[in-house]
C-alpha cells in the first residue's frame, strides 16, 4: 500500500512539474490580424522581422463579412498553432482579438493603433467618444465601407508613398457595415495582459481615443509617430513592441 501510494504521489509531482515546465515555455506564436480597408499583406514588413527574431508568424485573413465570421477565421488559425500565441491586431483587427484573444492558447493581446472595446461597445460607438480627422469613409448601396481612394494616403497612410498608398487603396478590403455596429463581448484585455501603441498622426481613430481604451485596459503602452498604417510605415518599431511583448509572457 505504501508503494503505491508514493508511486502516485511521484506521478502527481512529476505531472505538476511537466505542468509547470509547459506553461513556462515561451510563446513563440505570433498571430497577426489586419483591420478595414487593409489586407494581410501590409503586415510584410513586420512578419519578416519576427522571423527573423525567431519567431512562427500566421497572417488571419479575415473576410470582414461580419465580426462573427472574422472571430471565427482568427480562431481557425489559433488552432493550428502549437502552443501558446500572442494575438495582435491592428484597427478594426482589436475588435476581433478582443473576442478571439479569449481562446485558452492565447497569452496576451497587443493593440496597434486599434479598438479596445468593452463589453457591449461597438466599433461605431467608440469611434463616436472621440471622432477621428477621417471624413472618407463611404458605404456602398448593399451596405459595404470603403475609403475614397483619392483620400487613401492623407487619410490612412500620409507617412508611405503615394505609389505604395494607391496600391493599398485599389486592393482595399471593404468591411461589411453591420460589422462595425456589432457589440461586443466581454474582451479577452479583461483577464489577459495586452500592450498598445497609439498613432500619433493617426486620422482614421483618435489618437486620444487609443490612448483612453488603453489606459482603461491597463495595457502596457507605447506612443509612436505615424499614421494609423503604422505597421507598415514603422514596421521595426511595431515589430519590436510585440517581440517586448512575447518575451515577456515567459518570465
Amino acid at each position: 500500500m505504501m508503494k503505491k501510494t508514493l508511486s502516485a504521489l511521484a506521478l502527481s509531482l512529476a505531472m505538476s512539474v511537466s505542468a509547470q515546465s509547459a506553461m513556462a515555455e515561451p510563446v513563440k506564436n505570433i498571430v497577426l490580424v489586419h483591420g478595414a480597408f487593409a489586407d494581410g499583406s501590409g503586415w510584410g514588413p513586420v512578419a519578416s522581422a519576427l522571423d527573423k527574431a525567431g519567431y512562427k508568424v500566421s497572417i488571419v485573413q479575415e473576410p470582414q463579412t461580419s465580426l462573427a465570421d472574422d472571430v471565427a477565421a482568427t480562431r481557425r488559425i489559433l488552432a493550428q498553432q502549437k502552443g501558446r500565441s500572442l494575438l495582435v491586431g491592428h484597427s478594426y483587427g482589436g475588435m476581433i482579438i478582443s473576442d478571439a484573444g479569449n481562446d485558452p492558447s492565447v497569452a496576451g493581446l497587443v493593440y496597434i493603433a486599434a479598438f479596445q472595446p468593452d463589453a457591449g461597445e461597438s466599433l461605431l460607438s467608440l469611434a463616436s467618444k472621440i471622432p477621428s480627422a477621417n471624413k472618407s469613409i463611404v458605404e456602398t448601396p448593399d451596405h459595404y465601407l470603403y475609403l475614397k481612394p483619392e483620400r487613401f494616403q492623407a487619410d490612412f497612410a500620409a507617412d508611405l508613398p503615394k505609389k505604395e498608398t494607391d496600391m493599398m487603396a485599389r486592393s482595399q478590403v471593404m468591411p461589411a457595415a453591420a460589422a462595425f455596429g456589432t457589440p461586443a463581448g466581454k474582451p479577452a484585455w479583461q483577464t489577459k495582459p495586452s500592450w498598445a501603441i497609439v498613432a500619433t498622426q493617426d486620422r482614421t481613430i483618435n489618437p486620444e481615443l487609443e490612448r483612453y481604451m488603453a489606459k482603461r485596459a491597463h495595457s502596457d503602452t507605447v506612443e509612436i509617430k505615424g499614421s494609423h498604417a503604422i505597421f507598415a510605415s514603422q514596421p521595426d518599431k511595431v515589430a519590436a513592441v510585440i517581440e517586448r511583448a512575447a518575451q515577456s509572457l515567459t518570465q
